[in-house]
């Protein structure tokens, strides 16, 4: 797992190990998956992508 820095700092120190994010087209949010298994973790319904996850095409 990646090491949070600084409190407030806004940033990770390092990736996300075992996981990448993929954009859902239909309904334009990204989605987590865990690279091992291939199962979809979480959507960031929030907006924008998810910090320090490495991102599919």
């Amino acid at each position: 797992m990646a090491k949070n820095g600084k409190v407030g700092d806004g940033h990770r120190d390092g990736m996300v190990k075992e996981r990448s994010q993929v954009l859902n087209t239909r309904t334009n949010q990204y989605v987590k998956k865990n690279t091992s298994t291939g199962r979809f973790m979480d959507v960031k319904t929030s907006g924008g992508k998810f910090k320090g996850v490495r991102r599919e095409k």
